[in-house]
């Protein structure tokens, strides 16, 4: 595979598109956030897979966020989200909330080509009573009342993450990150960049293979030494803290 320039792969990204991204410490392609900010994709709905955090302040401060759908968004230890806070109280995103369970479920669902999944563990919550998109119905294998809640496949249009590697097929190096094949596997198309491009094939390499997201899944990817910066990736560098901390602050733009 051919690497692309980060401007053309964040091209891919239409205006609208649902777009599914990791959590800060799964390799979240700060890179290409700032690119696609800059060329000023519109209308976008976030999918954090299951929470977000700068990357999606960076992009509901470049105002192209109509939607975020997310169990959390949040700086973590650096504290509270700003951006997305200010966006909240001011009306300008509409925010569909969710769980970390029911976000995992809905992708695995269109993972294996399902147009809804159960999940329990929901009844009750004000989070199910607000998502008028959730049903629940009777346990049609119970005699007894049993309510259970469906929740409908999420199929995003894009996924969107940062890897340590891809090779010359296009394999992507994701390491212990399963969260991105799931990703991979229910979205129509999927973007990654990397730290490095390596020789050869990841599977011909019995101590990585096990960690590689294979070609298939893989539309396109661009290399961005350090992409995931300000934030950390894994042992390859810690996030950049004092930046962090200046941005929940509100020291500094996304």
């Amino acid at each position: 595979m051919e690497p692309e320039s980060l401007e053309a792969l964040v091209g891919r990204v239409p205006d609208g598109a649902m777009l599914v991204v990791p959590p800060d410490y799964a390799g979240v392609a700060m890179a290409a956030t700032r690119a696609l900010a800059a060329r000023g994709v519109r209308g976008v709905h976030l999918l954090a897979c299951p929470t977000s955090g700068l990357q999606a302040e960076t992009l509901i401060a470049a105002g192209c966020v109509a939607t975020v759908e997310a169990a959390a968004i949040t700086l973590g230890e650096f504290g509270a989200a700003p951006v997305f806070g200010a966006a909240m109280r001011e009306g300008r995103i509409r925010m569909l909330d969710s769980t970390c369970p029911a976000i995992h479920a809905a992708l695995t669902a269109a993972e294996k080509g399902l147009p809804f999944i159960p999940l329990r563990g929901l009844i009750g919550s004000d989070v199910a009573r607000r998502r008028t998109d959730w049903k629940t119905i009777q346990n049609p294998f119970s005699a007894e009342e049993d309510p259970i809640i469906l929740l409908p496949a999420l199929r995003p249009d894009v996924a969107l993450f940062h890897v340590a590697a891809i090779d010359e097929e296009g394999n992507a190096l994701i390491g212990r990150r399963r969260e991105l094949v799931t990703m991979a596997h229910a979205a129509r198309m999927t973007l990654v960049t990397a730290e490095r491009i390596e020789r050869g094939s990841f599977y011909d390499r019995e101590e990585v293979a096990a960690g590689v997201l294979p070609s298939l899944y893989v539309t396109a990817a661009a290399l961005a030494p350090r992409g995931a910066w300000p934030l950390g990736f894994g042992d390859a560098y810690a996030p950049a803290v004092e930046e962090m901390r200046r941005h929940a602050a509100g020291l500094v733009p996304a």
